[in-house]
């Protein structure tokens, strides 16, 4: 949600008031699918480790209950695969939207004329890039 984050743009005409200025854009929903997708496999997960572990005979004697174990364990993989895709989407939309460059081409204090805008660093993606890998 990035549109919820101000950050204030200095106002050259007037050293004393900064301009509040918006980011554009919303890619929770992403964010959010890969999260519950993850917190509902975990949970699945614990579930089949206790009826592994603890009704093993119920878990062989049974011939419906491997077959649904393992058609929820594809389910569970093919949306892993989507919800994967969508954030690594929404990973690189908000870094489309947080770059630099496209921040000081929104500012209009630094489209005047003999006005040099430049950004002090470059932000750091690393561990967000591993969320998508992973």
């Amino acid at each position: 949600r990035l549109y919820q984050i101000p950050f204030g743009m200095p106002n050259c005409e007037d050293e004393s008031e900064a301009r509040t200025l918006y980011l554009v854009g919303d890619f929770s929903a992403p964010a959010e699918f890969f999260v519950t997708l993850g917190v509902f496999s975990f949970l699945y997960s614990m579930a089949a480790l206790v009826l592994y572990l603890r009704f093993h005979s119920l878990y062989t004697e049974n011939t419906k209950l491997p077959f649904t174990d393992f058609c929820v364990t594809v389910c569970f993989a093919f949306f892993w695969l989507v919800a994967a895709a969508a954030w690594g989407k929404g990973l690189s939309d908000v870094k489309a939207a947080t770059r630099p460059s496209a921040l000081i081409t929104a500012m209009a204090v630094c489209q005047g004329d003999g006005v040099v805008c430049n950004a002090g660093t470059t932000p750091a993606m690393g561990l967000a890039n591993i969320s998508v890998v992973r």
